[in-house]
């Protein structure tokens, strides 16, 4: 079976080459072999590869530069997908496509369901929804995995920023009023692997699920833990604990708007797969290590 990986060279992307190796032939365009932004190279492409899975890890991520592209966020994150969603309809093969805590208003303090109301609050959230809806109304056979804050040992991300920052400054302010959970490329992936086995044995029904690590934390708290787990692990940093100072989002304005929830409730996926997921800071410290290692 050939699978069709789309955005491998990106943190997910990454991660889910190597494991779905295990289902076939992965095949991976680079962005010089196909453009996705032109929508007549990805029908061309599809018809000339005819893949028996498509897994989409491409999107558009630069949350505040998506406020001045927008057309170019829209065909990426909203397009794309329907093309992917259509083509995988008329040939009767699953599609896999990750959403964002984005699509979610972002307010109150409970965690978000699957079935509960969307409303996003930029253009990045506004566009990753649209590509969920395509997907959905296509009728094709899909996994869409709604996920949060992603980070990995490559690419370029939070924790890798903060441990950069830790290396040259004593003192910083982070955020500590946005709630969600730090999710790493490597749960992503490993996930993805079992629900798309699930899928294609009938074990696990098509549809949108929610996948993070348990647990939740503030950008703040999400960096004292990278700068505890860093030192413990024998990294000498610049900064001192006790000045990671936390501020209200209103302090660190940014072009597009950050939710300051981005819970999400984990049970139907957790049910759908019979698993438990980890705790976000068993997470950190392996892909914490990971990184280190490199």
């Amino acid at each position: 079976m050939t699978l069709l990986l789309l955005g491998a060279s990106g943190q997910v992307g990454f991660e889910l080459q190597r494991r779905l190796a295990t289902l076939g032939e992965v095949v991976a365009p680079s962005r010089n072999e196909l453009d996705l932004a032109d929508a007549g190279a990805v029908v061309d492409y599809l018809e000339d590869l005819a893949p028996g899975v498509i897994v989409n890890a491409a999107a558009y991520t630069a949350v505040d530069k998506a406020e001045e592209e927008s057309e170019l966020a829209y065909r990426l994150n909203a397009e794309l997908p329907e093309q992917l969603a259509t083509y995988a309809g008329r040939n009767g093969i699953p599609l896999v496509h990750y959403s964002s805590d984005y699509v979610y208003p972002g307010d109150g303090h409970q965690a978000w369901h699957e079935g509960s109301t969307t409303g996003p609050a930029s253009v990045y959230g506004t566009t990753k929804l649209a590509g969920d809806v395509a997907v959905q109304a296509s009728g094709c056979q899909h996994l869409i995995l709604r996920t949060s804050w992603v980070y990995s040992a490559r690419g370029h991300n939070f924790m890798k920023t903060m441990l950069r920052l830790a290396r040259e400054r004593s003192a910083l302010k982070i955020v500590n009023d946005q709630i969600g959970a730090p999710t790493p490329a490597r749960l992503i992936a490993d996930v993805t692997l079992m629900a798309l086995h699930g899928l294609q044995r009938g074990q696990v029904e098509s549809g949108l699920y929610h996948l993070a690590p348990r647990g939740e934390t503030s950008w703040h708290g999400f960096a004292s833990e990278i700068f505890r787990m860093a030192s413990e692990a024998g990294e000498s940093l610049a900064i001192d604990p006790s000045q990671v100072a936390g501020i209200p989002t209103a302090e660190y304005p940014t072009p597009a708007t950050r939710p300051l929830n981005s819970r999400l409730a984990l049970d139907k996926l957790e049910q759908a797969l019979d698993i438990s997921l980890p705790a976000w800071q068993a997470q950190l410290e392996l892909t914490l290590d990971e990184f280190l290692k490199c």
